[in-house]
């Protein structure tokens, strides 16, 4: 691996290769997160190594935090010191907006600095912080008056009227971690490892590829754990599994399946333009930012391919790099590289 410290310039398997090795060269260029633990690290944290498929990278602290995630109280991740100017930048704007505090500086740098590492303008990094702190209190208070006025809202129209886009549910409901939700799914085995399917009653709400299957059920319970979780015994989701088996295999070139996800406008609009790419073709993550008409937020553009909740249904192993390299992938390069070579390959 050579000495790249730039997040933004690292794939995840660099990133991940960095954290095996417990590289302190590292530290201070991004923070590795475990969703199964709820914590933070520097990468080189001499903690017990998670599994790949627990660990979420983020460019520095902050936005970890942000997603709910707290610092290692052993190797004290938010203390590492960088090299780079700008993200020091954006580090202190990013904890000026947390404490409710307008950043200092000029703003077209910190609008340069914050698109280029995270990819979003302060504006709406502030409005994510904000939505995201709305959540944890949602979850800690259970109504919704007092976690919208914690969380900054000063009334709550602006809340319902997005509640859906953020949420995908009501505030309340959400509250009650997704209470009087019921989601089926089924784990089937494939060429690429376990596929996991699940649905509400509204659609498709994941479609996952693993390895482990409980890893992938322990996943779809996280977000919601008051959700009526079940297995799908009865064949009701059969149709669908078929559909996407017959894609993954390369006999059904489009799945138009309903789906009930949560999303922001910004990712609904992405994912939207990821299901017009034809099958056998790809495009690169300037191009959908383009097409979208959104130039420049191609790094954008890349983390909500990153956090698609659909494989396959919303094709983002279809969206490459310049030059054609790969990129990252949710569930793997490996399984990426398959599924391009093969919906590239000649058909019957």
């Amino acid at each position: 691996m050579g000495r790249r410290t730039n997040f933004s310039a690292m794939s995840p398997t660099e990133r991940w290769q960095a954290v095996l090795a417990r590289d302190r060269r590292f530290d201070g260029a991004f923070v590795y997160a475990v969703r199964s633990t709820g914590i933070y690290c520097r990468p080189s944290c001499a903690s017990r190594r998670p599994r790949r498929t627990q660990v979420t990278f983020f460019p520095i602290p902050e936005a970890a935090e942000r997603e709910g995630f707290r610092a290692c109280r052993r190797c004290h991740p938010a203390d590492a010191p960088g090299a780079d100017a700008t993200v020091a930048l954006v580090r202190e704007a990013a904890r000026a907006i947390a404490a409710g505090m307008a950043p200092r500086g000029e703003p077209r740098r910190l609008a340069r600095a914050f698109k280029r590492v995270l990819g979003i303008t302060p504006r709406a990094y502030a409005e994510a912080h904000r939505t995201a702190r709305f959540k944890q209190e949602l979850k800690r208070r259970k109504h919704v008056s007092p976690a919208l006025y914690e969380a900054g809202y000063s009334s709550t129209s602006r809340v319902y009227e997005h509640a859906h886009e953020q949420l995908g549910m009501t505030p309340a409901t959400y509250a009650r971690g997704g209470a009087g939700v019921g989601i089926a799914y089924v784990t089937v085995p494939t060429s690429l490892g376990r596929l996991l399917v699940a649905a509400t009653e509204r659609g498709v709400c994941r479609v996952a590829l693993g390895d482990d299957p409980a890893v992938l059920e322990a996943e779809l319970i996280a977000e919601f754990p008051a959700a009526r979780v079940v297995e799908d015994k009865s064949g009701k989701l059969t149709a669908w599994v078929s559909a996407i088996l017959a894609c993954l295999d390369g006999r059904e070139p489009d799945l138009e399946l309903p789906l009930d996800i949560r999303a922001t406008a910004f990712q609904r609009r992405v994912w939207q333009e990821l299901r017009q790419i034809p099958f056998g073709e790809t495009r690169t993550y300037a191009e959908v930012a383009q097409a979208i008409g959104q130039p420049k937020a191609t790094r954008a553009v890349a983390r909500a391919c990153a956090t698609n909740p659909t494989a396959l249904v919303i094709p983002c192993h279809r969206v490459v790099r310049e030059g054609g390299d790969l990129g990252g992938y949710r569930w793997g390069v490996d399984r990426k590289k398959a599924l391009v070579e093969r919906e590239a390959g000649p058909r019957d």
